[in-house]
């Protein structure tokens, strides 16, 4: 668009007249203005609507746009809407929206039940939108362009939408790492007032230092290409290009800088800091940013003048927020670096969760055992209920849990994922009272999880009318609001002739333990019989893999656990996503929460956060001697192939297991 045609736009705005073209057409349109949707261009305040929460039900808007209008609700809408608001005060955002593959993230992955309406909080919001559909359409120039019937760009202002959407947006706020306007504060001898920037941090996953509090000399090192021992003690100025941002900060580091401040050159923008291939196994603790080049930080360093630098993070407005198929607002969580693909990530929750609502809605006999209880301490959240009065009429035992937070928003959350257990005790004298009958791991704060786990083979615990259940996480965790449905069903099976078996006893194999050159040695085989009347016999594992060695085991690293039937058969569950640096963002679609506060998006030894633990279930029928009482089984893990023997801080490996007879 000429530089004509956007000086109309922008005065069409901040009369009001808003002025839609039409581009195929070329046509236009003047929409109808009413005095509800005019805003006082005095004030750059947002709305006075208070008290929306996250869970509330979005109501209608209108959102003019480059290409008409978006209305929510509206009658064709079937899917999620994200707003997503831009301002050119955050260096996250301009890098998140100048990167090639996070438009080309955006164009490619976003789910197509998903709509975008793109914002901006300045007074350039014209040119803002103009440029942000630009960026979209160049990414999309010869990749999927359907996505671009969905994205919507507005040129008006969030200070004068007129709507409700400025209210979340402020009132939700938006501060701490990663969040809110990081800054760089240059202060110099003869300066009236210091010199703030945007500034964006390196990637969390490379480099773990963070800027203090204090402020900092600033010493000019060139490219930062080769060591220099000028800058002993102090923050190292140096231009991007020529080599790699860690060859830069590797070897300001080893001339043992305080931290590393890249600058970009004009007219480029600020990038995403990160390590590349081998360059991230290597441990650097220096702190380092990007900002743009700023002429009067440049010339004072160049004349000799002492230049000093402090790092601040000042609070802002959310930038995203979401609304669900069912029209509940909902957060987005935290990006963890700047890229479109948190967006994606949490459309395809969306999704996943209004799938799970269809699931949820068939037929079933609901036991409710727990309705909001919080969960904390030694006890957990105890509950005693009445099954149903007879299960021989189900096939289907299913467990709908949710985990919520004390509070409607996600800063209420507990900060750390924790293992969440669920024990069943039906009667005190049988051998299945208190064993685990599910599992799940607590999203990093965050109040969205909610999952359905078949544990069907496990019925033969539920051995009474009336059953008391255990769930818990760790004593010393932050509580969490749990809520447990206990679904009885029938399969929708069609007749295939073939026999329905049902489960009707178990045996209990072996549970884990601390994952050192030991482990594997409190294993011993175990022989079985088989019960009369049996057809068939599954082999049922829950497995998670904790804590960190010297080799990142149990959690980052790739386990091998294997159940040897009669010496011959090796039954093996192999973790091998542990470790992957996007192994549970794969796992969005079944559920785990994304854009946690945490490393969620790694692989992790059998589970992710904010997801349940689903069971391995194999037959081992055509393994076994059904007629004889000598057939052995045996569990052993291992590491890399072979048995675990760390240095230091052992993990250790949570593990139910059973053999379960189906007649």
């Amino acid at each position: 668009m000429s530089s004509k045609a956007m000086l109309v736009w922008f005065l069409l705005v901040t009369a009001h007249v808003i002025l839609l073209i039409d581009a195929t057409a070329g046509l236009m349109q003047q929409p109808k203005l009413t005095e509800d949707d005019t805003v006082d261009l005095a004030s750059k305040s947002p709305p006075e609507i208070q008290g929306i929460e996250p869970g509330d039900a979005a109501t209608y808007f209108k959102v003019t746009t480059l290409d008409g209008e978006f209305v929510y609700p509206s009658g064709g809408l079937r899917g999620s809407v994200i707003i997503h608001a831009f301002t050119n005060k955050s260096a996250f955002l301009e890098c998140m929206w100048s990167t090639e593959s996070s438009l080309v993230d955006l164009v490619q992955e976003l789910p197509d039940s998903a709509q975008v309406v793109f914002l901006s909080f300045d007074d350039s919001a014209v040119s803002d939108a103009l440029w942000m559909r630009d960026q979209v359409h160049r990414a999309a120039m010869h990749r999927k362009k359907e996505v671009l019937t969905r994205l919507h760009f507005s040129p008006v202002p969030v200070f004068e939408q007129g709507n409700w959407l400025p209210s979340v947006l402020y009132n939700w706020g938006c501060a701490g790492h990663k969040c809110g306007l990081a800054q760089a504060a240059f202060t110099s001898e003869g300066w009236k007032m210091p010199i703030i920037v945007k500034r964006l941090d390196s990637r969390y996953d490379w480099l773990s230092a963070r800027w203090g509090q204090s402020s900092y000399q600033l010493i000019d090192a060139g490219d930062g290409c080769e060591p220099s021992s000028s800058v002993a003690g102090a923050v190292a100025w140096v231009s991007e290009g020529n080599c790699s941002f860690f060859t830069k900060v590797q070897n300001m580091a080893k001339s043992n800088a305080s931290g590393v401040l890249v600058y970009a050159f004009p007219g480029n923008p600020i990038q995403d800091m990160n390590c590349l291939g081998d360059e991230c196994s290597t441990t650097l603790g220096v702190p380092a940013s990007m900002v743009h080049l700023e002429g009067s930080v440049a010339q004072a360093l160049r004349f000799g003048q002492m230049v000093n630098v402090s790092f601040q993070s000042t609070p802002s407005p959310h930038v995203f927020f979401g609304i669900d198929h069912q029209g509940a607002l909902a957060e987005m969580g935290k990006m963890l670096y700047p890229s479109f693909r948190f967006i994606n990530w949490q459309a395809q929750w969306f999704d996943f969760y209004e799938g799970l609502r269809t699931r949820l809605q068939s037929p079933a006999e609901v036991v409710s055992v727990f309705d909001k209880v919080v969960m904390h301490g030694d006890k957990g959240a105890v509950a005693t209920v009445d099954l149903p009065s007879s299960l021989l009429d189900f096939d289907t035992v299913e467990l709908d849990a949710s985990l919520s937070c004390p509070g409607k928003r996600d800063s209420t959350c507990a900060h750390w994922d924790h293992t969440v257990q669920l024990f069943v005790c039906c009667n005190h004298d049988s051998p299945y009272c208190n064993m685990e009958l599910g599992r799940w791991i607590t999203a990093f704060r965050r109040g969205t999880g909610r999952w359905l786990t078949d544990v069907s083979s496990l019925m033969p615990m539920l051995d009474n009318s009336s059953c008391t259940f255990t769930m818990k996480t760790p004593p010393w965790a932050m509580p969490w609001v749990v809520s447990l449905n206990v679904r009885f069903s029938i399969r929708n099976q069609t007749d295939t002739g073939e026999e329905r078996l049902r489960p009707f006893q178990l045996m209990s194999l072996y549970s884990g333990g601390t994952f050192d050159k030991n482990y594997n040695n409190r294993y011993q085989p175990i022989k079985f019989p088989i019960p009369p009347s049996t057809k068939k016999v599954e082999l049922y594992a829950v497995i998670t893999g904790h804590g960190s060695d010297d080799n990142s085991c149990g959690e980052f690293c790739v386990t091998s656990h294997h159940f040897l039937v009669n010496s011959i058969i090796n039954n093996t569950r192999i973790f091998d996503s542990a470790g992957t640096p996007l192994g549970c963002t794969l796992r969005v679609q079944e559920g785990a929460v994304p854009n946690e506060y945490g490393t969620w998006l790694y692989g992790r030894g059998g589970w992710c956060d904010g997801l349940q633990v689903n069971p391995w279930r194999t037959d081992i029928t055509r393994q076994l001697n059904m007629t004889s009482s000598d057939n052995i089984l045996l569990y052993f893990g291992l590491f890399d192939g072979r048995d675990p023997n760390p240095t230091r801080d052992p993990g250790y490996m949570i593990m139910s297991s059973f053999l379960v007879f189906y007649k």
